[in-house]
């Protein structure tokens, strides 16, 4: 039951991640598209309000896959270890532009940064997902294969459908915040990204048949999941298809599009984990052989339990304060940008570093490291409970450590969080 339970929550990290993340990195690859300066910075500040957030379910998700199957991250991220190299090195290059484009507007150099690092992190992530459907090569619990051992057309493909799908996203997400000129281009663009990711997908589960892991629906009730899940998908990505094009009003409608993507997205999801399941890597590295002991399981599932509600709230709190679209016909590139009622204004070079600004950064950067530090101690405090206490008192006292252990690191990233402007 518990490794039932882990698996789900794993499942669970890896699908906010793709939907959330997903459409960030669409518009970042978008961006790629667009020639216009101050579209393109619409479209990264569209994403700047919560793309730290999303990305935090990355971070959920690694931690759940070390400490629940060990034996599994000790063998996927070998097997895969140039291209997620490329993925976390992207990634941080994303977080960098967003904020130094966000700051110093108009900065067309870290808006093709920002996009260029979009781009790679997304074939890479579909490149990753790829590799596991190659035979992993282990002698005892020790992974003996090549870094470049798991890489063939099969990787290529997955790639290029990941980067699809995402940039799809990306474009239901930007008519789904923008108005005028950007809405339209993202509508027009948005449905060929659609089309193109579906046929990658359809070539793609037909061809996963001739790699090392081809879909198990042998018995009737797998078959007619996975059957049931995919139309599922269809009719998600036919809304897009449909809704996509529609121009007339500006509204609710023009949240149909990325609805249906994320349908699609969580169905695809789900029937290629009934069509897997319980294998992780072929040729024989199931869930149940690849997980941790059950105390492990327990002890993290509390920590990864308490934080995926905290960072769910980021998420809709993120999204419900900047709610409405976007204004995008600006008048320059470094213009003020407008949401619902919410403005959001670039910082003024000659009034940014008064006197008492460098001060207040310095205490903001402290505050954090002291929270940072008093949810390690936390954190070190829980790990002691396992050798000086019985075990229900054990379990007692963890449960505590955990809880402190997510309030400080809440704190310690909500004061992060803060610019050294926002108190002007």
């Amino acid at each position: 039951m518990t490794i039932t339970l882990w698996s789900a929550t794993v499942l669970v990290c890896l699908l906010m991640y793709v939907v959330l993340d997903g459409y960030d990195l669409g518009v970042g690859v978008a961006t790629l598209f667009e020639r216009d300066p101050a579209r393109r910075r619409h479209m990264l500040e569209s994403v700047a309000v919560g793309w730290d957030g999303n990305e935090t379910w990355l971070i959920l998700l690694g931690v759940a896959l070390w400490a629940g199957f060990p034996l599994a991250f000790g063998t996927i991220l070998p097997h895969a270890y140039l291209p997620m190299t490329v993925v976390l090195f992207s990634l941080i290059v994303r977080g960098v532009s967003v904020e130094m484009a966000s700051q110093a507007p108009p900065a067309p150099r870290w808006t093709t940064a920002f996009g260029v690092a979009s781009l790679l992190a997304s074939f890479g992530q579909g490149f990753a997902l790829g590799t596991l459907t190659s035979a992993v090569h282990l002698r005892g619990d020790v992974y003996t294969g090549s870094a470049f051992g798991a890489f063939n057309w099969f990787c290529a493909l997955s790639g290029a459908a990941a980067t699809a799908g995402y940039t799809a996203l990306g474009y239901a997400y930007t008519k789904h915040k923008s108005s005028g000129l950007l809405r339209e281009s993202a509508a027009r663009r948005g449905a060929a990204a659609t089309a193109v990711g579906g046929v990658l997908l359809v070539v793609l589960l037909f061809a996963v048949n001739a790699t090392a892991a081809p879909l198990n629906l042998d018995s009737p009730g797998r078959a007619f999941a996975f059957a049931g899940l995919l139309l599922f998908a269809a009719g998600g990505g036919a809304t897009s298809l449909v809704t996509f094009p529609r121009l007339r009003e500006s509204g609710p409608a023009d949240t149909l599009p990325l609805g249906g993507l994320v349908v699609a997205t969580v169905s695809v999801f789900l029937a290629l984990a009934v069509a897997r399941y319980p294998l992780l890597v072929p040729p024989g590295l199931a869930v149940d052989s690849a997980a941790g002991p059950h105390s492990t399981l327990v002890f993290i599932l509390v920590g990864i339990g308490l934080n995926m509600p905290l960072v769910l709230a980021y998420n809709v709190f993120a999204h419900r304060a900047f709610a409405g679209k976007f204004h995008a016909e600006l008048p320059a590139a470094d213009g003020p940008l407008v949401t619902g009622s919410t403005l959001i204004t670039t910082r003024d070079s000659g009034h940014a570093w008064t006197l008492r600004a460098p001060f207040r950064v310095v205490l903001r950067l402290l505050a954090a490291v002291v929270w940072t530090v008093l949810g390690l101690l936390a954190y070190f405090v829980c790990q002691g409970m396992f050798g000086g206490y019985r075990q229900v008192h054990s379990q007692l006292l963890t449960t505590m450590g955990m809880i402190a252990i997510a309030v400080t690191g809440g704190i310690a990233w909500i004061v992060d969080e803060r610019r050294p402007h926002d108190d002007e």
